[in-house]
């Protein structure tokens, strides 16, 4: 759970670092990871321990508010205060509380379909991504079995999601990204701002060298590009192929942070459209120099897109492929 304790961390961190800060939603979520790691976690099943909550709170706060008071100057939590906060939630919670894996085992025994879905992407994940400049948690496709409790050898599927442009929340490396009017264009247009924070997203050209890397981090069995509708009314489209390091053409991305730092994009450049898509249902119904640009995305990234986002109603998808196959 996250604590109010490390909301107040999370947020009092990323102003002590300045400069140097990650770019959190100061939502407490990495405090909260830390603390998972450390085996001092606050987890749901302790709400229906009162005197064990209250020991675990206490045990946590002997040290935290050791750092909020002589390090960044802040109050110190009260014991109590926090754990009738907690046990507020308890009775809340407890209706949708069960052995989850069991619960998913039986379901898959039973020959549902199941469909996990991840937070965050492939370069925010803790273990595969730009760290520092990353989520706490396993943002990939392995983080699908360790947080569900499903096995491995009972994934059927990997969907990956990716948009016909590139977006990033917070700080990290981000070579396709546009410090122009373009990249405001593309902000305004795919309304690219914070689902949490509202804060505006990052955005740039199509990345192909990462969408290949995620690809093959992931086992991604299918793509799903969305937001093309976003590229409409621009007359040239870059998508970024390759990167240049200190000179050295990069067809995967480097394995070092300090290499992906200096990345600078090696660009295809490929005719755009006018039309306005929102309303195709079909491939048929997509301006040539869209589907070509589909087409030449699919060839890039080693695997196959199979469906398509053509606008933000439920119905504005063009299916390709069954994704249930």
């Amino acid at each position: 759970m996250i604590t109010p304790y490390n909301r107040t961390l999370d947020k009092v961190t990323e102003r002590f670092l300045g400069s140097r800060r990650i770019g959190t939603t100061g939502r407490g979520i990495g405090p909260t990871y830390a603390d998972k790691m450390a085996r001092v976690g606050i987890r749901i099943q302790d709400l229906f321990d009162a005197e064990g909550l209250r020991a675990k709170v206490e045990g946590a706060l002997s040290l935290k508010n050791q750092v909020l008071v002589k390090v960044y100057n802040r109050r110190a939590f009260d014991v109590d205060t926090v754990v009738d906060e907690l046990l507020g939630y308890a009775e809340r919670l407890r209706p949708m509380v069960a052995d989850t894996p069991l619960l998913l085992a039986e379901m898959l025994d039973e020959g549902k379909t199941v469909v996990l879905e991840a937070g965050q992407a492939t370069l925010l994940d803790v273990d595969h991504g730009t760290y520092p400049f990353v989520t706490s948690s396993s943002a990939t496709a392995g983080g699908a079995c360790t947080g569900s409790g499903i096995p491995p050898t009972r994934i059927s599927g990997v969907i990956a999601v990716v948009k016909a442009y590139t977006t990033r929340v917070g700080e990290g490396p981000f070579p396709t990204e546009l410090l122009d009017v373009k990249g405001d264009r593309l902000r305004e247009a795919g309304a690219e701002f914070g689902t949490v924070t509202g804060r505006p997203r990052r955005c740039g050209w199509f990345d192909a060298v990462v969408a290949r890397y995620a690809a093959r981090i992931n086992g991604a069995t299918d793509f799903v590009l969305t937001k093309l509708d976003v590229l409409s009314g621009m007359e040239e489209v870059p998508v970024c192929v390759a990167y240049d390091v200190d000179g050295i053409r990069h067809e995967e991305v480097p394995m070092t942070q300090a290499e992906f730092s200096r990345a600078v994009p090696v660009y295809e450049t490929f005719p755009g459209w006018d039309e306005d898509i929102s309303s195709a249902r079909s491939l048929d119904e997509l301006p040539r120099n869209a589907r070509d640009y589909v087409s030449a995305l699919e060839k890039m990234i080693n695997a196959p897109i199979s469906a398509i986002g053509v606008g933000p109603a439920r119905d504005a998808t063009i299916p390709i492929r069954d994704l249930l196959r």
